[in-house]
């Protein structure tokens, strides 16, 4: 098993004080895209996130992705280059 660094465990933390309650999993999907475009060598740089929380019922995707994305400030962008996220509210597929 793979050790998370310190961007990783820092999502985990700004993501669960953002969505109480929720269950998620942050994967590290940073060696599939090693010597692509915005690998910056960290090891840290591409992330997917399934997050299901009962605060998404109601809202449509890009209201998901943009709670999601406040949620985790400025790394996005910055010390992420990308995060796929699919965010559910419970009792969705």
């Amino acid at each position: 098993m793979t050790q998370k660094g310190p961007v990783q465990r820092e999502m985990e933390d700004m993501l669960t004080a953002a969505f109480p309650d929720a269950s998620f999993i942050l994967s590290n999907d940073s060696a599939k895209h090693h010597g692509h475009a915005g690998d910056d060598g960290s090891g840290e740089s591409h992330f997917s996130l399934t997050i299901e929380w009962s605060g998404f019922a109601g809202q449509n995707r890009v209201a998901r992705q943009r709670a999601v994305n406040r949620a985790l400030g400025d790394l996005p962008g910055q010390r992420v280059h990308a995060l796929a996220i699919k965010a559910s509210a419970p009792g969705e597929g």
